[in-house]
């Protein structure tokens, strides 16, 4: 091991003096292959923590190496504006994009992985608030949310949830417009009677003021327990949430915050519409799984704003939830670590919640994100943050900076147009140099994408998400520029389904930047073929351009959106339990249950018949400790599997002894999540994810532009059948009286829509 550790600092002084050693072509290519090959070597052992420091070390030669080339031998002179001004943006991009990888590198060091202390004495655990924040949420979404809260394992004395209900205000209440004020007042009735029937206290105050920060802090104003959890409305919590988080703040008493990951039990728009949901590791787990437990080393884990466990006595040091930028989480979070405050990061789903499913609410929520961490950066400074440690200035700025992606992503995407068009000469380089530098930095960053993340992120998916968000994000990025406290809070959407295919309302630039690099494309092809002397630097844009085409093209099926006819998502639960039909007593496995039904099978063999003028209809009940769940059902269907019949059963009823069954059905295993998060955290290599990714360009492509022919058809068709008929002059029918008004009308028909 002392040996390794010597190596590892060997290769970082030798990068050191390599680094800036002049070289030839030829010398830079050969020492380019063999740190590659050390890299390599290195990477076999990625449980070894000498060996990943040399990993690092290897990569970070080669993007210097890069770096220094691409300084002071590849960009055009400056009494060249027409070149030099772009040349300028694109280096900027690819130095930030080097900047953000240094940060990744410090950033994942050596992540974290925690384990739950042993639980105290029942006596010695601390008094628990659970808030769920809620604005215009379904009843029924709450319903579950708050029935998983009140079934956690802990001292029922000792554990309090609070709906804090903000779309119920009085401000809602009394606005101007009738029928706004009826709808929030019905709310209000409505949420007021679940929670009394729930056990759970209801509470909303007179104004919707600083948004969600305000309705945690009026929550904190009303409430009185040590600890406080935040669950968003639509994030059930497993059984198990608070004996795998309380315990960590009896090991600490600086300690404000336990995060855990955030699971979604529903695909987002890319996963939906190019079918990886089940398959591929989703976007979030690269953050979750990866990202926080390298922050949770500096100290850096922070506050997401669901599934966390916070300290009271510490939010009350900085005056509740911060509520400047309209990302109160992390900025909560940076003002309790400048106070010297820890926190812990448990990679362990102890939650199962909703995303976005179309893709305008998903940007919605992206943008929100967006503008609420470039308003920390610069608002707030965490770079220059008192209180912080080096580590964890470096970890908030790289977090905020992060978002500014759209930028250079978006350079990336045009730079190759302006030689392939205008023939400006942006990037100076030869076939042979870009060898040397170029590609072996681009194959060293995919190796470094892949040891770090690749039981998380398939190949070329980073890539074509930041494509898709990076499109819509350039305005909103431009806004907080040039007013950091414009942005508002927006609640995003969740649980919205789609019954019709149809390209999204947002989809036009997507087609046209596709168009655009596919006829960049076409062109370089005519230029190569034409021109006496096709230069070595259209070979390398070309090349460049066909990469953008190929992620414009996959991007077309994110925003050809498919419809999504399940409305609840499904969660394995391998469960036994008793159906009680007609007087008789069935024993029943329970398969799946999602929040609308759940799907059995008779593991007697003595199944009830059913006609499809007489469904089965009867009463599951579930044991746990003793005690006895019922809830009422109705057939709706029945399939074959694995040669047996599972029936599929709907709830009669949707009342709160319903959603606490739904809630023990679903949310009472933890390894449920866990083995359905392990089972698509597959690697896969660089070669079959870029083959597979090729294939998503050209289906999703063609699919993309079937949507959008339908589209057309359907519009012609529209306006046609829209077209106002035109007569003949003498066709036209004699004008008709004008009709004596009838006043008391309208009041006659308001009268009935308010009564």
């Amino acid at each position: 091991m002392m040996c390794v550790k010597w190596l590892a600092l060997g290769a970082g002084m030798l990068g050191l003096f390599v680094l800036w050693l002049p070289l030839s072509l030829q010398a830079q290519l050969i020492l380019s292959f063999a740190v590659l090959g050390f890299m390599f070597l290195a990477m076999t052992r990625p449980d070894s923590k000498p060996l990943r420091m040399m990993t690092f070390v290897f990569a970070g030669i080669i993007a210097l190496r890069y770096a220094y080339w691409r300084t002071t031998q590849t960009l055009p002179d400056i009494s060249e504006p027409l070149n030099f001004v772009p040349a300028i943006i694109l280096y900027l991009a690819e130095m930030y994009c080097l900047a953000m990888l240094a940060v990744s590198l410090f950033m994942l060091a050596d992540p974290l992985r925690r384990v739950a202390p042993v639980p105290k004495s029942r006596e010695a655990l601390p008094t628990v608030d659970v808030f769920i924040p809620s604005y215009n949420e379904d009843p029924e979404l709450l319903a579950l949310t708050l029935a998983a809260a009140k079934s956690m394992i802990y001292p029922k004395e000792k554990l309090t949830v609070y709906l804090l209900d903000d779309g119920g205000t009085e401000q809602k209440r009394s606005q101007k417009d009738p029928k706004l004020a009826m709808s929030a007042q019905r709310r209000h009735e409505k949420l007021k009677a679940l929670c009394a029937a729930m056990d759970v206290r209801y509470h909303t105050r007179k104004r919707n003021e600083h948004a969600k920060a305000g309705n945690l802090n009026e929550g904190l104003a009303v409430s009185t327990g040590e600890l406080v959890v935040v669950f968003d409305a639509d994030h059930a919590p497993v059984r198990e949430f608070l004996k795998e988080t309380v315990g960590f703040f009896a090991e600490d008493d600086k300690l404000f915050l336990v995060q855990t990951p955030h699971y979604f039990l529903n695909p987002d728009p890319l996963e939906k519409n190019l079918r990886t949901f089940a398959r591929m590791p989703s976007e979030n787990e690269m953050f979750y799984s990866i990202l926080q437990r390298g922050l949770d080393k500096w100290n850096a884990a922070f506050f997401c704003g669901s599934a966390a466990v916070l300290r009271r006595k510490a939010l009350e040091t900085t005056g509740g939830f911060a509520g400047q930028s309209i990302t109160e989480d992390c900025e909560t979070a940076l003002a309790l670590h400048s106070k010297g405050w820890h926190s812990v990061y448990v990679d362990k789903p102890l939650i199962a919640g909703l995303q976005p499913e179309t893709f305008v609410s998903f940007i919605g929520q992206r943008a929100r994100w967006c503008q609420g961490m470039l308003q920390i950066l610069i608002l707030n400074r965490p770079f220059l943050a008192r209180g912080l440690t080096m580590a964890q200035r470096i970890c908030y700025a790289g977090i905020n900076l992060f978002w500014l992606f759209p930028l250079s992503r978006l350079v990336f995407m045009f730079a190759p147009l302006l030689y392939i068009f205008f023939s400006l000469e942006i990037y100076e380089a030869n076939i042979m140099e870009f060898a040397s530098y170029a590609l072996t930095y681009l194959v060293s960053s995919f190796a470094m994408q892949s040891y770090l993340y690749g039981r998380v992120r398939w190949p070329w998916v980073s890539e074509l998400y930041e494509y898709v968000q990076s499109v819509m994000l350039f305005g909103s990025i431009l806004s907080v520029v040039r007013n950091p406290r414009k942005p508002t809070f927006n609640v995003t959407a969740k649980g919205q389904t789609l019954d019709k295919s149809g390209l999204s309302a947002v989809a036009r630039p997507y087609f046209l930047i596709f168009f655009l690099l596919l006829a960049a494309a076409l062109y370089s092809a005519w230029r190569y073929v034409t021109e006496p002397a096709a230069s070595e630097l259209l070979l390398i844009v070309a090349g460049w351009n066909l990469i953008n085409l190929g992620l414009a093209g996959a991007a077309l099926g994110v925003v050809a959106e498919r419809r999504e006819l399940r409305r609840n998502q499904r969660l394995p639960v391998r469960r036994h339990a008793l159906m009680h039909i007609g007087g008789r007593l069935h024993s029943i496995l329970i398969h799946d249950a999602s929040s609308g039904g759940i799907s059995v099978e008779f593991i007697e063999g003595d199944a009830p018949q059913a006609t499809a003028d007489a469904p089965l209809a009867g009463m599951v009940e579930l044991r746990r400790n003793g005690q006895e769940l019922t809830f009422d059902v109705v057939q709706r269907g029945a399939r074959g599997s694995d040669g047996a019949i599972q029936y599929g059963f709907a709830y009669a009823e949707r009342s709160p002894r319903t959603f606490l069954a739904i809630a023990e059905l679903m949310y009472s295993d933890q390894t449920v999540l866990q083995e359905r998060l392990t089972r698509r955290q597959v690697r896969l290599g660089f070669f079959a994810g870029t083959f597979r990714f090729a294939g998503w360009t050209i289906g999703e492509t063609l699919r993309a532009m079937r949507y959008a022919i339908g589209l057309i058809r359907e519009q012609a068709v529209k306006s046609v059948d829209d077209a106002p008929m035109v007569l003949p002059a003498k066709d036209m029918p004699e004008p008709m009286p004008a009709p004596v008004a009838a006043p008391l009308a309208p009041a006659v028909d308001g009268v009935r829509a308010y009564g």
